[in-house]
């Protein structure tokens, strides 16, 4: 569970996040809302890469501002970025393999455990292809199984079917909702795409100009007054 307490983060004169206060609760949790509604800013705070300047984030109970973006990674936050962090010139096992390296100490088990995410992410095919040979769909599903070797606690998904048909936007759909099942960690999902939201989200966050607009189920979320208005444009 991911409780975000009385968070604010301010640049300047502006709140980017101003005295946010949910609990995220469900395996897979939708964030959207409109352009320069905090998103990024909330992720951000999530994975180190912002200071609060108040409040506090406690995931399953543990505080999570105490550690450095180093430290997250180890213990078990991983994410994924809107444009993919693959390195073109190492294969597809190798970029799987490089994460894993800073996760955990060296183990014998580390071939298994990217064997294992290439096979979940159907990238076994491509294994040895060097990251700058293979497709969109195919790096987008990179970033995934980078995300989910070596024990992951939290997934920050940030915008993962951008750029993606309909084919794959369903099989990634499928990868999403089977994380939980595959390996217990939590899912926060960060898409433009509401139906990508609506068919793997069963909770989901709406944030407009840096404050919580709705939390809840994603149906009654998508469908609220004040998120039809603000978000979808109704």
């Amino acid at each position: 569970m991911i409780d975000i307490q009385n968070v604010t983060v301010q640049f300047g004169g502006l709140k980017a996040i101003d005295s946010l206060s949910v609990q995220l609760t469900d395996p897979v949790c939708g964030l959207i809302g409109p352009n320069g509604a905090g998103k990024t800013t909330l992720v951000n705070v999530l994975s180190g890469f912002a200071r609060v300047r108040q409040g506090c984030v406690l995931i399953d109970g543990e505080s999570l501002l105490e550690k450095s973006p180093v430290q997250r990674v180890r213990w078990g936050l991983r994410r994924s970025f809107q444009t993919e962090q693959v390195v073109e010139d190492l294969t597809v096992w190798d970029n799987v393999l490089a994460l894993l390296e800073q996760v955990e100490p060296p183990r014998r088990q580390q071939a298994e455990k990217v064997g294992w995410v290439l096979e979940y992410t159907g990238l076994e095919a491509v294994a040895n292809a060097l990251g700058a040979h293979i497709n969109l769909f195919q790096r987008r599903k990179l970033e995934l199984a980078k995300a989910l070797v070596g024990a992951p606690r939290v997934l920050l998904l940030d915008e993962p079917g951008a750029g993606i048909n309909e084919q794959e936007a369903a099989e990634l759909r499928t990868l999403i909702l089977g994380v939980h099942t595959l390996c217990g960690a939590q899912v926060l999902l960060i898409d433009h795409d509401v139906e990508l939201i609506k068919s793997t989200c069963s909770q989901t966050l709406v944030l407009d100009f840096g404050r919580l607009l709705a939390v809840g189920p994603t149906l009654d979320v998508l469908n609220a007054p004040q998120v039809r208005s603000a978000y979808l444009g109704t």
